[in-house]
Protein backbone atom coordinates (compact mmCIF):
# COMPACT_ATOMS: atom_id res chain seq x y z
CA UNK A 1 0.00 0.00 0.00
CA UNK A 2 1.69 3.39 -0.72
CA UNK A 3 2.28 5.96 1.87
CA UNK A 4 -0.78 8.17 0.48
CA UNK A 5 -3.10 5.77 0.94
CA UNK A 6 -1.97 4.72 4.53
CA UNK A 7 -1.93 8.19 5.61
CA UNK A 8 -5.58 8.08 3.79
CA UNK A 9 -6.48 5.65 6.19
CA UNK A 10 -4.80 6.38 9.27
CA UNK A 11 -6.62 9.75 9.50
CA UNK A 12 -9.97 8.18 8.94
CA UNK A 13 -8.94 6.00 12.06
CA UNK A 14 -7.20 8.80 14.07
CA UNK A 15 -10.81 10.74 13.45
CA UNK A 16 -13.85 11.02 16.03
CA UNK A 17 -17.13 10.54 14.86
CA UNK A 18 -18.44 14.20 13.45
CA UNK A 19 -22.22 13.21 14.70
CA UNK A 20 -22.93 10.21 17.27
CA UNK A 21 -20.73 10.95 20.81
CA UNK A 22 -22.06 7.31 22.02
CA UNK A 23 -24.14 5.38 19.48
CA UNK A 24 -24.76 2.21 21.78
CA UNK A 25 -27.23 4.11 23.37
CA UNK A 26 -29.77 3.81 20.02
CA UNK A 27 -29.41 0.57 19.43
CA UNK A 28 -31.88 -1.35 20.48
CA UNK A 29 -30.58 -4.52 22.24
CA UNK A 30 -29.06 -2.02 24.90
CA UNK A 31 -30.64 -1.87 28.22
CA UNK A 32 -30.42 1.70 29.46
CA UNK A 33 -30.49 2.60 33.24
CA UNK A 34 -33.87 2.43 34.63
CA UNK A 35 -33.85 6.20 34.66
CA UNK A 36 -34.07 6.23 30.27
CA UNK A 37 -36.53 4.09 30.52
CA UNK A 38 -39.70 6.23 30.03
CA UNK A 39 -43.72 5.30 30.44
CA UNK A 40 -42.86 1.76 32.07
CA UNK A 41 -43.11 2.16 36.24
CA UNK A 42 -45.65 0.65 36.70
CA UNK A 43 -44.73 -2.54 34.07
CA UNK A 44 -40.99 -2.68 35.93
CA UNK A 45 -42.77 -2.49 39.27
CA UNK A 46 -45.58 -5.42 38.39
CA UNK A 47 -42.84 -7.51 36.85
CA UNK A 48 -40.34 -7.17 39.69
CA UNK A 49 -43.47 -8.12 42.20
CA UNK A 50 -44.30 -11.10 39.84
CA UNK A 51 -40.23 -12.29 40.29
CA UNK A 52 -39.72 -11.48 43.25
CA UNK A 53 -39.97 -14.65 45.18
CA UNK A 54 -36.60 -15.79 42.88
CA UNK A 55 -34.23 -13.25 44.98
CA UNK A 56 -34.25 -15.64 47.62
CA UNK A 57 -34.55 -18.41 45.90
CA UNK A 58 -38.36 -19.04 45.75
CA UNK A 59 -40.09 -20.28 42.49
CA UNK A 60 -40.93 -16.62 40.26
CA UNK A 61 -44.21 -16.60 38.65
CA UNK A 62 -45.05 -17.51 35.05
CA UNK A 63 -45.64 -14.28 32.95
CA UNK A 64 -47.37 -13.63 29.65
CA UNK A 65 -46.60 -9.89 28.09
CA UNK A 66 -48.33 -8.67 25.68
CA UNK A 67 -48.74 -5.27 23.55
CA UNK A 68 -47.40 -4.06 19.91
CA UNK A 69 -44.17 -4.12 18.35
CA UNK A 70 -42.03 -1.27 20.23
CA UNK A 71 -43.77 -0.96 23.43
CA UNK A 72 -40.89 -1.61 25.80
CA UNK A 73 -41.70 -5.49 26.84
CA UNK A 74 -38.81 -6.99 26.01
CA UNK A 75 -36.39 -4.03 27.29
CA UNK A 76 -38.36 -4.15 30.65
CA UNK A 77 -38.19 -8.06 30.77
CA UNK A 78 -34.22 -7.35 30.32
CA UNK A 79 -33.63 -4.72 32.52
CA UNK A 80 -36.07 -6.21 35.64
CA UNK A 81 -34.16 -9.79 35.28
CA UNK A 82 -30.81 -8.59 35.27
CA UNK A 83 -31.42 -6.42 38.40
CA UNK A 84 -32.98 -9.27 39.66
CA UNK A 85 -29.41 -11.76 38.73
CA UNK A 86 -27.72 -8.94 40.47
CA UNK A 87 -29.33 -8.65 43.47
CA UNK A 88 -29.91 -12.61 44.14
CA UNK A 89 -26.41 -12.41 43.96
CA UNK A 90 -25.65 -10.75 47.00
CA UNK A 91 -28.41 -12.70 48.79
CA UNK A 92 -26.10 -15.62 47.65
CA UNK A 93 -28.94 -17.06 45.32
CA UNK A 94 -28.28 -18.46 42.59
CA UNK A 95 -30.23 -17.02 40.05
CA UNK A 96 -29.12 -16.83 36.24
CA UNK A 97 -31.12 -15.39 32.95
CA UNK A 98 -31.89 -16.48 29.66
CA UNK A 99 -33.15 -14.83 26.94
CA UNK A 100 -34.45 -16.72 23.69
CA UNK A 101 -35.45 -14.86 20.44
CA UNK A 102 -38.20 -16.96 19.32
CA UNK A 103 -37.80 -15.77 15.80
CA UNK A 104 -34.73 -17.22 15.72
CA UNK A 105 -35.07 -20.55 17.77
CA UNK A 106 -38.43 -21.77 16.28
CA UNK A 107 -38.14 -25.29 17.35
CA UNK A 108 -38.81 -27.21 20.30
CA UNK A 109 -34.92 -28.55 20.10
CA UNK A 110 -33.19 -25.28 18.79
CA UNK A 111 -34.66 -23.74 22.00
CA UNK A 112 -33.33 -26.12 24.80
CA UNK A 113 -29.90 -26.58 23.08
CA UNK A 114 -29.95 -22.83 23.51
CA UNK A 115 -31.12 -22.60 27.10
CA UNK A 116 -28.52 -25.67 27.56
CA UNK A 117 -25.54 -24.00 26.51
CA UNK A 118 -26.49 -20.53 27.76
CA UNK A 119 -26.74 -22.21 31.94
CA UNK A 120 -24.05 -24.60 31.47
CA UNK A 121 -20.67 -24.09 32.68
CA UNK A 122 -18.75 -27.19 31.17
CA UNK A 123 -15.47 -27.00 33.55
CA UNK A 124 -18.00 -27.37 36.71
CA UNK A 125 -20.69 -29.78 35.25
CA UNK A 126 -17.92 -31.82 32.91
CA UNK A 127 -21.44 -31.82 30.48
CA UNK A 128 -20.87 -30.88 26.68
CA UNK A 129 -24.17 -29.49 24.89
CA UNK A 130 -23.22 -30.11 21.51
CA UNK A 131 -25.18 -27.75 18.35
CA UNK A 132 -26.13 -31.20 16.88
CA UNK A 133 -26.41 -34.97 16.91
CA UNK A 134 -28.29 -35.67 20.47
CA UNK A 135 -32.24 -36.26 20.34
CA UNK A 136 -34.15 -33.75 22.01
CA UNK A 137 -34.88 -35.75 25.00
CA UNK A 138 -31.32 -36.24 25.43
CA UNK A 139 -30.74 -32.55 24.94
CA UNK A 140 -33.44 -32.22 27.61
CA UNK A 141 -31.76 -34.32 30.23
CA UNK A 142 -28.70 -32.43 29.75
CA UNK A 143 -30.58 -29.15 30.83
CA UNK A 144 -32.09 -30.59 33.98
CA UNK A 145 -28.65 -32.07 34.73
CA UNK A 146 -27.30 -28.66 34.43
CA UNK A 147 -30.03 -26.84 36.06
CA UNK A 148 -29.96 -29.03 39.30
CA UNK A 149 -25.85 -28.80 39.52
CA UNK A 150 -25.25 -24.76 39.26
CA UNK A 151 -28.88 -22.92 39.63
CA UNK A 152 -30.88 -22.52 42.52
CA UNK A 153 -33.40 -19.90 40.08
CA UNK A 154 -33.56 -19.55 36.49
CA UNK A 155 -35.40 -17.26 34.56
CA UNK A 156 -36.35 -17.97 30.85
CA UNK A 157 -37.41 -14.75 28.92
CA UNK A 158 -39.08 -16.18 25.31
CA UNK A 159 -39.64 -13.47 23.10
CA UNK A 160 -42.03 -13.15 20.26
CA UNK A 161 -43.15 -16.92 21.60
CA UNK A 162 -45.76 -17.10 19.28
CA UNK A 163 -43.42 -18.00 16.48
CA UNK A 164 -42.82 -21.40 17.74
CA UNK A 165 -43.43 -23.89 15.60
CA UNK A 166 -44.99 -26.20 18.84
CA UNK A 167 -45.62 -25.55 22.29
CA UNK A 168 -44.47 -28.32 23.71
CA UNK A 169 -41.28 -26.96 25.20
CA UNK A 170 -43.87 -24.79 26.67
CA UNK A 171 -45.26 -27.64 28.30
CA UNK A 172 -41.69 -29.09 29.31
CA UNK A 173 -39.93 -25.80 30.96
CA UNK A 174 -43.63 -24.60 32.83
CA UNK A 175 -43.99 -28.19 34.41
CA UNK A 176 -40.58 -29.34 34.71
CA UNK A 177 -40.36 -29.55 38.62
CA UNK A 178 -43.83 -30.84 39.60
CA UNK A 179 -42.99 -33.66 36.55
CA UNK A 180 -39.98 -34.28 38.90
CA UNK A 181 -37.71 -33.38 35.75
CA UNK A 182 -35.29 -31.11 38.51
CA UNK A 183 -35.09 -31.81 42.14
CA UNK A 184 -33.82 -28.19 43.01
CA UNK A 185 -34.00 -25.60 40.67
CA UNK A 186 -36.60 -23.17 40.18
CA UNK A 187 -37.71 -22.46 36.67
CA UNK A 188 -40.05 -19.58 35.90
CA UNK A 189 -41.07 -18.76 32.61
CA UNK A 190 -41.83 -14.69 30.71
CA UNK A 191 -43.53 -15.22 27.69
CA UNK A 192 -43.54 -11.97 25.35
CA UNK A 193 -45.89 -12.13 22.58
CA UNK A 194 -46.99 -9.62 20.25
CA UNK A 195 -50.51 -11.40 19.68
CA UNK A 196 -52.94 -11.61 22.39
CA UNK A 197 -54.63 -13.92 20.58
CA UNK A 198 -51.33 -16.13 21.29
CA UNK A 199 -52.81 -17.85 24.43
CA UNK A 200 -56.21 -19.12 22.40
CA UNK A 201 -53.64 -21.63 20.72
CA UNK A 202 -52.05 -22.82 23.85
CA UNK A 203 -53.16 -26.34 25.57
CA UNK A 204 -54.73 -25.64 28.95
CA UNK A 205 -52.38 -27.25 30.87
CA UNK A 206 -49.88 -25.09 29.75
CA UNK A 207 -52.30 -22.23 29.82
CA UNK A 208 -53.28 -22.74 33.40
CA UNK A 209 -48.98 -22.75 34.33
CA UNK A 210 -47.89 -19.77 32.12
CA UNK A 211 -51.00 -17.62 33.02
CA UNK A 212 -49.97 -16.93 36.78
CA UNK A 213 -49.38 -13.47 35.85
CA UNK A 214 -50.54 -11.90 32.50
CA UNK A 215 -49.35 -7.87 31.51
CA UNK A 216 -50.26 -6.10 28.50
CA UNK A 217 -47.88 -2.91 27.66
CA UNK A 218 -50.14 0.06 26.40
CA UNK A 219 -48.48 1.72 22.90
CA UNK A 220 -46.12 5.06 23.79
CA UNK A 221 -47.76 7.95 23.05
CA UNK A 222 -46.21 11.03 21.03
CA UNK A 223 -45.07 12.55 24.38
CA UNK A 224 -43.55 10.07 25.82
CA UNK A 225 -41.54 9.04 22.25
CA UNK A 226 -40.15 12.67 22.48
CA UNK A 227 -39.16 11.80 26.32
CA UNK A 228 -37.35 8.89 25.46
CA UNK A 229 -35.53 10.21 22.56
CA UNK A 230 -34.17 12.98 25.00
CA UNK A 231 -33.07 10.56 27.40
CA UNK A 232 -30.99 9.31 24.60
CA UNK A 233 -29.88 12.20 22.81
CA UNK A 234 -26.57 12.22 24.53
CA UNK A 235 -25.71 9.63 21.78
CA UNK A 236 -24.98 12.38 19.77
CA UNK A 237 -22.72 15.29 20.50
CA UNK A 238 -23.69 18.33 21.50
CA UNK A 239 -25.56 20.90 19.58
CA UNK A 240 -26.06 17.80 16.66
CA UNK A 241 -29.58 17.93 16.64
CA UNK A 242 -31.46 20.85 15.43
CA UNK A 243 -34.71 21.59 17.61
CA UNK A 244 -36.81 19.49 14.93
CA UNK A 245 -35.29 16.33 14.69
CA UNK A 246 -36.50 14.54 18.05
CA UNK A 247 -40.72 16.17 17.82
CA UNK A 248 -40.66 14.80 14.33
CA UNK A 249 -39.24 11.47 14.58
CA UNK A 250 -41.60 11.17 17.63
CA UNK A 251 -44.33 12.21 15.84
CA UNK A 252 -43.81 9.71 12.70
CA UNK A 253 -43.23 6.81 15.25
CA UNK A 254 -46.65 7.50 17.20
CA UNK A 255 -48.66 7.15 13.77
CA UNK A 256 -46.73 3.67 14.11
CA UNK A 257 -48.17 2.50 16.86
CA UNK A 258 -46.12 4.12 19.30
CA UNK A 259 -43.30 2.20 18.51
CA UNK A 260 -40.36 3.49 20.19
CA UNK A 261 -37.93 0.67 18.30
CA UNK A 262 -38.95 2.53 15.34
CA UNK A 263 -38.49 5.91 16.74
CA UNK A 264 -35.14 5.53 17.41
CA UNK A 265 -34.02 3.26 14.44
CA UNK A 266 -35.37 7.03 12.74
CA UNK A 267 -33.33 8.78 15.03
CA UNK A 268 -30.37 6.43 14.59
CA UNK A 269 -30.66 6.48 10.66
CA UNK A 270 -30.52 10.18 10.71
CA UNK A 271 -27.57 10.79 12.09
CA UNK A 272 -26.10 8.03 9.62
CA UNK A 273 -27.99 10.33 6.64
CA UNK A 274 -26.19 13.31 7.97
CA UNK A 275 -22.75 11.79 7.98
CA UNK A 276 -23.16 10.71 4.71
CA UNK A 277 -23.88 13.85 3.67
CA UNK A 278 -21.00 15.14 5.08
CA UNK A 279 -23.21 17.37 7.44
CA UNK A 280 -22.40 18.07 11.42
CA UNK A 281 -25.97 18.63 11.85
CA UNK A 282 -28.44 16.63 11.74
CA UNK A 283 -31.70 18.25 10.41
CA UNK A 284 -35.70 17.64 9.78
CA UNK A 285 -35.14 16.32 6.00
CA UNK A 286 -32.42 13.78 7.35
CA UNK A 287 -35.14 12.41 10.09
CA UNK A 288 -37.71 12.38 6.68
CA UNK A 289 -35.42 10.27 4.73
CA UNK A 290 -34.58 8.10 7.93
CA UNK A 291 -38.35 6.84 8.56
CA UNK A 292 -38.41 5.62 4.87
CA UNK A 293 -34.90 4.08 5.08
CA UNK A 294 -35.83 2.24 9.12
CA UNK A 295 -39.06 1.24 7.18
CA UNK A 296 -37.29 -0.83 4.52
CA UNK A 297 -34.29 -1.75 7.00
CA UNK A 298 -36.88 -3.27 9.63
CA UNK A 299 -38.44 -5.02 6.50
CA UNK A 300 -35.30 -6.43 4.98
CA UNK A 301 -34.61 -8.00 8.08
CA UNK A 302 -37.88 -9.59 8.14
CA UNK A 303 -37.13 -11.16 4.96
CA UNK A 304 -33.41 -12.01 5.04
CA UNK A 305 -33.93 -15.45 5.83
CA UNK A 306 -36.23 -16.16 3.60
CA UNK A 307 -36.56 -18.28 0.42
CA UNK A 308 -36.82 -16.75 -2.90
CA UNK A 309 -39.78 -17.98 -3.93
CA UNK A 310 -41.61 -16.74 -0.43
CA UNK A 311 -39.86 -13.49 -1.99
CA UNK A 312 -41.40 -13.27 -5.28
CA UNK A 313 -45.11 -14.81 -3.73
CA UNK A 314 -44.52 -11.34 -1.69
CA UNK A 315 -42.98 -9.22 -4.41
CA UNK A 316 -46.21 -10.24 -6.22
CA UNK A 317 -48.75 -8.86 -3.59
CA UNK A 318 -46.96 -5.81 -3.62
CA UNK A 319 -47.12 -5.57 -7.32
CA UNK A 320 -50.57 -5.83 -7.60
CA UNK A 321 -50.91 -3.93 -4.37
CA UNK A 322 -49.42 -0.65 -5.85
CA UNK A 323 -51.61 -0.84 -8.83
CA UNK A 324 -54.77 -1.30 -7.18
CA UNK A 325 -57.55 0.59 -4.65
CA UNK A 326 -58.15 -2.91 -2.90
CA UNK A 327 -55.97 -3.78 -0.01
CA UNK A 328 -56.37 -7.22 0.26
CA UNK A 329 -56.25 -9.82 -2.78
CA UNK A 330 -57.23 -13.77 -3.18
CA UNK A 331 -54.77 -16.10 -3.93
CA UNK A 332 -55.26 -16.50 -7.35
CA UNK A 333 -54.88 -13.02 -8.57
CA UNK A 334 -51.19 -13.19 -6.81
CA UNK A 335 -50.40 -16.13 -8.60
CA UNK A 336 -51.13 -14.98 -12.04
CA UNK A 337 -48.45 -11.89 -11.35
CA UNK A 338 -45.84 -14.49 -9.26
CA UNK A 339 -46.05 -16.94 -12.49
CA UNK A 340 -44.40 -13.76 -14.42
CA UNK A 341 -41.96 -13.41 -11.77
CA UNK A 342 -40.57 -16.37 -11.64
CA UNK A 343 -40.16 -16.62 -14.95
CA UNK A 344 -38.28 -13.43 -14.94
CA UNK A 345 -35.79 -14.63 -11.86
CA UNK A 346 -35.34 -18.22 -14.33
CA UNK A 347 -36.68 -20.20 -10.89
CA UNK A 348 -38.89 -22.87 -10.84
CA UNK A 349 -42.53 -21.75 -10.61
CA UNK A 350 -44.67 -23.25 -7.64
CA UNK A 351 -47.97 -24.35 -7.89
CA UNK A 352 -51.29 -22.09 -6.42
CA UNK A 353 -51.01 -23.77 -3.80
CA UNK A 354 -47.72 -24.13 -2.87
CA UNK A 355 -47.45 -20.66 -3.62
CA UNK A 356 -50.70 -19.68 -1.30
CA UNK A 357 -48.60 -21.97 2.04
CA UNK A 358 -45.21 -19.99 1.01
CA UNK A 359 -47.96 -16.79 1.76
CA UNK A 360 -49.31 -18.18 5.04
CA UNK A 361 -45.70 -18.49 6.05
CA UNK A 362 -45.41 -14.82 5.58
CA UNK A 363 -48.42 -14.16 7.29
CA UNK A 364 -47.51 -16.46 9.98
CA UNK A 365 -44.01 -14.24 10.40
CA UNK A 366 -46.09 -11.28 10.37
CA UNK A 367 -44.34 -10.29 7.02
CA UNK A 368 -48.11 -9.68 5.32
CA UNK A 369 -51.71 -10.39 6.64
CA UNK A 370 -54.16 -12.90 5.65
CA UNK A 371 -57.79 -12.46 6.41
CA UNK A 372 -60.24 -15.57 5.43
CA UNK A 373 -63.74 -15.13 3.38
CA UNK A 374 -66.48 -17.61 2.41
CA UNK A 375 -66.25 -18.19 -1.11
CA UNK A 376 -68.43 -17.52 -4.01
CA UNK A 377 -68.56 -20.54 -5.91
CA UNK A 378 -70.25 -24.42 -6.07
CA UNK A 379 -68.51 -24.90 -2.36
CA UNK A 380 -68.44 -21.71 -1.09
CA UNK A 381 -65.19 -23.04 0.67
CA UNK A 382 -62.93 -20.51 2.35
CA UNK A 383 -60.61 -18.38 0.70
CA UNK A 384 -57.63 -16.44 1.56
CA UNK A 385 -57.13 -13.03 0.89
CA UNK A 386 -53.70 -11.53 1.65
CA UNK A 387 -52.85 -7.53 2.24
CA UNK A 388 -49.82 -5.66 2.96
CA UNK A 389 -48.50 -4.75 6.86
CA UNK A 390 -45.95 -2.24 4.81
CA UNK A 391 -45.88 -0.06 1.91
CA UNK A 392 -45.76 -1.23 -1.43
CA UNK A 393 -42.89 0.50 -2.06
CA UNK A 394 -40.76 -0.13 0.99
CA UNK A 395 -41.80 -3.95 0.37
CA UNK A 396 -40.47 -3.74 -3.10
CA UNK A 397 -36.80 -1.69 -1.77
CA UNK A 398 -36.11 -4.23 0.41
CA UNK A 399 -36.76 -7.38 -1.82
CA UNK A 400 -34.89 -5.19 -4.75
CA UNK A 401 -31.97 -5.17 -2.44
CA UNK A 402 -31.58 -8.76 -2.42
CA UNK A 403 -28.79 -9.17 -5.41
CA UNK A 404 -31.09 -11.97 -6.80
CA UNK A 405 -33.81 -9.72 -7.36
CA UNK A 406 -32.35 -6.74 -8.53
CA UNK A 407 -30.80 -7.25 -11.92
CA UNK A 408 -34.07 -9.47 -13.14
CA UNK A 409 -37.18 -7.02 -11.76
Amino acid sequence: MSDEKQSSLTAIWESDDPVFADKELLDIEHIPNEERIIGREDEISNLANSIHPAIRGGKPRNTLIYGKTGTGKSLVAKHVTQSAENFAHEQDTSLDRAYIDCTQATTETQVVIKLARTFNRPDETDISVPLSGLSTNAYYDRLWQILDTLHDVVIIILDEVDKLQENNVLMQLSRAGEAGKIDSCKVGILAISNKISFKDSLDERVLSSLQEREFIFPPYDANQLREIMRHRQDAFHEGVLTDDVIPLAAAFAAQEHGDARKALDILRNAGELAKDDGSDVVREEHVRNAREKADIDRFSKLLQDQPTQSKAAVYALSLIADESKQEEFPTREIYEQYEQIAESLDIDTLSQRRMSDRLNEQAFLDILGVTDRVGRGRGKGMTNFYYLLEEPEVVQSAIESDQRFSPAL
